[in-house]
């Protein structure tokens, strides 16, 4: 009866060996990669319980979420010889669990992979761009980074290493201490020769218009004197002709009018005159 017992007991833990060794479970944001004898033959990436072979077959845990990976600051020169330290980050992904496993195998693998990706790109697209515009976040920076995503994305891609490269970004990009100050001499004294020759163009600009606006006065002021002689002119030579006109008409009365406008001219300022008694002018003064 022990006997029985014992292989009764014997077999219930057996068979609870063989199916706790043959069931496993998935959870959310993982994929469970089963093994058998080492190569994948399968993936199972929807959360539930699921059965293997025991002992033949195992299983691998891969994370199915999106990873972030913070490369350490690294030296890099740029293109007017610049050195400066670059510290960026990337968001990756592991696409197909299989070739991931084959290839580089963990976790550690894959971000050293992309370390070697990023590296290269960072510094060969950095290499062709001025400090300047490295700098400027609303400009270059976002081209960069563009840029470096896609170069990193395909060369993970040629490798065919189950990656999925999301977005690389730079997050700093740093002078070294030795060279900060010199450097930023530099380049104020770059803005300030270009400040210099906006003011210089600015002047020259300034007294370009200026000689054309005095020109231009000059020139509208001596033709409004031709003009203003011209009709000064017209107006002696039309008064003039009324004038010979009148006196055509009626020299005695012409003369008479012309003497009333001498005496006006004459005597504006009250002067003191001495005129003989028989003078016409006298006389025409007198009312005689």
């Amino acid at each position: 009866m022990n006997r029985k017992l014992m292989i009764w007991l014997g077999s219930i833990v057996l068979a609870l060996i063989l199916l706790s060794g043959s069931l496993f479970v998935v959870k959310e944001g993982e994929y469970k990669v089963v093994l058998k004898f080492g190569e994948a033959v399968r993936v199972e990436s929807s959360p539930g319980l699921y059965v293997k072979i025991p002992f033949i077959e195992s299983v691998s845990m891969l994370p199915k979420y999106q990873m972030t990976y913070e490369s350490n600051p690294t030296s890099i020169l740029t293109k007017d010889k610049k050195p400066i330290i670059v510290d960026n980050y990337t968001v990756w992904r592991i696409s197909n669990p299989q070739n991931f496993l084959k290839t580089v195998q963990t976790v550690g693998g894959g971000i050293q992979r992309i370390d070697e990706a990023v590296y290269n790109s960072v510094r060969r697209k950095l290499s062709e761009v001025n400090y300047d515009n490295i700098i400027s976040e609303n400009t270059a920076r976002g081209n960069i980074n563009d840029d470096i995503t896609k170069d990193v994305s395909d060369a993970i891609i040629r490798d065919n290493y189950g990656i999925e490269i999301v977005d690389v970004r730079i997050k700093r990009t740093d002078l070294p201490e030795s060279n900060k100050e010199s450097v930023y001499n530099r380049m104020i004294s770059d803005r300030q020769a270009i400040a210099a020759r906006y003011l210089s163009e600015g002047d020259e600009e300034s007294r370009k218009v200026t000689s054309k606006a005095d020109r231009t006065a000059t020139e509208l002021l001596a033709q409004a004197e031709a003009d203003a002689k011209k009709i000064i002119a017209q107006g002696e030579q039309e008064a003039a002709q009324i004038y010979n006109q009148a006196y055509g008409k009626d020299p005695e009365f012409y003369s008479f009018y012309r003497t009333l406008q001498s005496y006006v001219t004459t005597l504006n300022n009250e002067p003191v005159i001495l005129l003989p008694i028989d003078s016409p002018y006298t006389r025409i003064l007198l009312g005689k």
